[in-house]
C-alpha cells in the first residue's frame, strides 16, 4: 500500500470536471484507492464521482491518498500529477 497527502490547490476545488478527472484516471487502475479529508472524515472509493464531490475538498484543502494493489505505483503516479497539474484548469 502507498499512501500520500495531497492539497487542492485549483480554484474551484474538487468540483464535477475535476473529480470527473480523477475517477477517469483511477478507473484505469485496477488497485483499490481512497481519498480523505485528512481529519474530516471516512475515506472514500476515487472512482466513484458521487463519494469524490461529497468529499467537498474546496481549495486548499489536505485529502490523504491511498492505493493497495499490482499498479499502485502507476495509480499514485498518475493522480499525484493530476492534483500537480491542478487538473489542467491552470498554469
Amino acid at each position: 500500500m502507498i499512501s500520500r497527502t495531497l492539497r487542492v490547490e485549483n480554484h474551484l476545488g474538487l468540483h464535477a470536471r475535476a473529480a470527473a478527472k480523477l475517477v477517469r484516471a483511477a478507473g484505469e487502475f485496477s488497485s483499490r484507492i481512497s481519498l480523505e479529508r485528512v481529519g474530516a472524515g471516512p475515506a472514500v472509493d476515487a472512482k466513484s464521482i458521487l463519494s469524490i464531490l461529497m468529499l467537498g475538498a474546496a481549495q486548499g484543502s489536505l485529502l490523504a491518498l491511498s492505493v493497495d494493489g499490482a499498479d499502485e505505483a502507476a495509480a499514485v503516479e498518475a493522480i499525484v500529477r493530476l492534483f500537480a497539474e491542478r487538473f489542467g484548469e491552470e498554469a
